[in-house]
Formats: C-alpha cells, sequence, structure tokens
C-alpha cells in the first residue's frame, strides 16, 4: 500500500510511534512534549485552538474544545494519553519506534497501548470537521502525559490546576474498551465500565550485614525471596461484581453455555482469557528488585515492588491480606495508591455506544466488562466524570491483542483502524 493510499488514522498512528515517549518512572521520561506539539499542530490545521499545560518540564498535556450543535448538552471528554511504556528493542521483531507496517498490521510501541486510539480521536475528528459538521454536543479532547507511571505527573496534575479545561463535562471514553474477542465460536464487544483499584507497594527486609563466605542466618535477600515467592505464586480467589457478573452472564448468552467456574468460561475467549481472568481477584505480581553492593557483602536490606490490583472497595483488606501472607518481619510500603471505579452498564452514552458498534458489526454484542489495569479515567472520577473504556476495534480472533499491552511486537490490524475510527465518528456525530 503506498503511503498516498494509507488512511490517514493509520498516518497518524504511525507518526506518533515514531515519536519515541517513553516513561521511565521516577519522573523520567522523552518526547511527551514532542508528541503534544504534533497533536496540537494537528488540531490547529483543523481551525481548532489548543492550550498546552507541561506542570513539569517536558511532561506536556494538550487540549482542544470543539463546539458542538447543542451547547446546552454536558460536553463530552475524549482522551488518550501520549507516553509508552519502555522497549527492549531486541526482543522485538521489528524496531519498536519504526511504525513498520507490515502483513496487513501496524507495528511498534502503542500501537495497541495507546496511540491506536489517539489516532482514532484525531482522525474522527479531522472527518467531521473536514465535512463542515459540527459534534452534537461540545467536545473535549485531552492528551495526558504520564499516564503509564499513574498520571501522577500528568493527569493528576491537570485535573487538579486546569479543572476549566473540563467545564461542564460529565462523561468521558479512552483506551481499553469497545475491542473484539472470541466467545467460543462467536463474538463479543467489550465496553469497559469500571477499573480495579491501583496499589503499587514495596516489600522490604532487614537483616544482617556480613561478610559473603560466612555461615548467615539472617540474611535480607533471603528473608525477601521467601516473600516474593509467597506473592507471586498466591492464588486469589474469585469475587464478582455487578460488572463481571453481567459480564459472565453475557458470555454465557452469547456462546449458549451454562459453564458456571468464571476461569472455565473465560477459556472461550482465546487470547483474552488471560485478561478477563485477572477482572474477577486480585493480582499481585513482582515486577523489581534491589539488594546489595558488592558481590562478597551480605547487604542488610532488600526490597521489591509489587503491583497489585484490587476489586474497587477491597483495598484495606487486601493489604491486610497481604501483610499476613509475607510476614510481620517484612515491612510493606506504599508507593503509589489509586482509586477503583464501577458505574452501571445503562444510560445513553452507553445505549449510543452499544448503537454505534451495532451498525458497523450487526448482531454482534457488546457485554460490559471490569479491567484489570488502570486508565486516567481515574482522574477525571475526582472531578465528577465518569468514564468509559471505548476504543472500537473489530480484531481477528488468533490475535493476542490483549497480551499485547505492555509486551513484545505490539500491532494493530490496519483495518481495525479504519474500523475503530468509522464508529468513534459516528458516535460523537449522533450522541
Amino acid at each position: 500500500m503506498s503511503e498516498e493510499q494509507l488512511p490517514e488514522v493509520v498516518r497518524i498512528a504511525r507518526d506518533l510511534i515514531r515519536i519515541d515517549t517513553t516513561n521511565y518512572g521516577g519522573g523520567r521520561s522523552k518526547g511527551e512534549r514532542e508528541a503534544a506539539e504534533y497533536v496540537g499542530a494537528f488540531l490547529e490545521s483543523l481551525g481548532l485552538e489548543p492550550e498546552y499545560y507541561e506542570p513539569i518540564d517536558r511532561r506536556t498535556n494538550v487540549m482542544a474544545r470543539v463546539a458542538g450543535r447543542n451547547p446546552d448538552k454536558p460536553a463530552l471528554v475524549l482522551h488518550g494519553h501520549l507516553d509508552v511504556v519502555p522497549a527492549v528493542a531486541d526482543d522485538w521483531s521489528v524496531d519498536p519506534f519504526a511504525g513498520e507496517i507490515r502483513d496487513g498490521l501496524l507495528w511498534g510501541r502503542g500501537a495497541v497501548d495507546m496511540k491506536n486510539m489517539d489516532a482514532m480521536i484525531l482522525a474522527s475528528i479531522a472527518d467531521m470537521i473536514r465535512r463542515g459538521e459540527q459534534p452534537e454536543r461540545d467536545l473535549i479532547l485531552v492528551f495526558f502525559a504520564d499516564e503509564e507511571n499513574g498520571g501522577v505527573e500528568g493527569s493528576a496534575l491537570v485535573v487538579k490546576d486546569r479543572p476549566e479545561w473540563f467545564a461542564g463535562a460529565t462523561e468521558a471514553i479512552s483506551e481499553v474498551g469497545g475491542y473484539s474477542i472470541p466467545v467460543g465460536d462467536k463474538s463479543a464487544y467489550l465496553l469497559q465500565v469500571g477499573e480495579k483499584a491501583l496499589m503499587w507497594i514495596t516489600l522490604r527486609a532487614r537483616g544482617r550485614a556480613g561478610h559473603g563466605s560466612r555461615v548467615h542466618r539472617d540474611n535480607a535477600i533471603t528473608r525477601l525471596a521467601a516473600a516474593i515467592e509467597k506473592i507471586g505464586t498466591a492464588t486469589w480467589p474469585v469475587e464478582l461484581t455487578d460488572t463481571t457478573r453481567a459480564l459472565l452472564d453475557g458470555m454465557r448468552g452469547v456462546c449458549g453455555s451454562d459453564i458456571e467456574d468464571p476461569d472455565e468460561l473465560a477459556s472461550l475467549a482465546g487470547p483474552a482469557e488471560a485478561f478477563l481472568a485477572s477482572t474477577w481477584r486480585t493480582t499481585t505480581n513482582p515486577t523489581g528488585l534491589t539488594a546489595g553492593y558488592k558481590h562478597n557483602v551480605i547487604p542488610d536490606a532488600a526490597e521489591a515492588t509489587v503491583d497489585v490490583r484490587v476489586l474497587p472497595g477491597t483495598e484495606d483488606r487486601v493489604l491486610d491480606e497481604i501483610q499476613a501472607l509475607v510476614g510481620d518481619d517484612i515491612e510493606i510500603g506504599m508507593f503509589h495508591r489509586d482509586i477503583g471505579l464501577e458505574v452501571p452498564f445503562e444510560g445513553a452514552l452507553v445505549e449510543a455506544m452499544v448503537g454505534a458498534i451495532e451498525t458497523h458489526d450487526p448482531g454482534v454484542p457488546v457485554l460490559p466488562y471490569l479491567l484489570g489495569a488502570g486508565t486516567d479515567n481515574k482522574a477525571l472520577a475526582t472531578i465528577g466524570i465518569t468514564g468509559y473504556g471505548f476504543a472500537p476495534l473489530k480484531l481477528p480472533r488468533d490475535l493476542d491483542f490483549t497480551g499485547m499491552f505492555h509486551g513484545v511486537d505490539e500491532r494493530v490490524p490496519l483495518d481495525a483502524l479504519v474500523f475503530g475510527q468509522r464508529v468513534l465518528t459516528d458516535l460523537i456525530r449522533t450522541y
């Protein structure tokens, strides 16, 4: 496919992937200003007036407002983030920041999380404005920095320091929803109506320093290793919420199954199985280790980072359970904590999103689900805005889309991007 034949949504997503916006955490990132400037220039080309907010040097956020036909209706926020997690190039089949198109897919860091959705938002707005049309209501377009570090230096500061950006808004749409999954030999789309709560904790073990050659019974690393093994292999029980019950009931209806066990039912979702199984239980995944400073010195302390995701409202209980699991001699610290979300699968916006999918893929049901991870909708919730995950993509049944979030060889089908942009355009044109 020649450059001229590439759909605009593909070109935008490719351009954004080629801007390396790696977020290393701890305030270390690159490229976010350049990506925000790219977005701002595109919005300016459509006659919009973008505003920038950079609370921390080079951690740039950008916003533009699109006037609607009916300004009396509450505004709708369409938001995305411009940063991505690191990519180890040697592990990839392609350069993760080249934006390569191969086998009908766009490859690169951000193709799934979430420069695909950023591109769909921009292409949808462009399509509408160039046709001389207006959305039904005001649209607030926001592209955040730092989402991949919990939004601490991005959306959390924007909602605190620039609340006027969101004047009149009551609802929002962003990532990790609206995509299709297999359900047995049929398919369904998932609409995200909630997110698990986030707790990034540290485990710290203390011991006694000593020479590496001696018999030593008070080794901090050994003590920490035992705690990590317990955390990493813990089997957390199934706990259903209104959303996950509705999802499971919907899946049974789609495939005509009477399977009761949630994990067995999730196996019918093919590559999305593990993603769904994480939505009805706590997950505790060790993600980092720090200990020692010389080969022949036993250190007096060792520390691990653990990514904990829990169902909304269970945070304090789970922390107590983790302490009991690792033992009282392991100190638990809180690096970052954020709220969980869950709203009913109902209302005019939900009906409009379901209807937009039905228009472009008739007869395929849309089911609610609770995201096992988190988005910038958490920050918007603090100022009273209800957020949903709706980045519509019609995906091949065998593509492990959910496994590519923060994974290797991120890629998205070109025709899925085009599908998503058309669905999103119809939604904002009419809702």
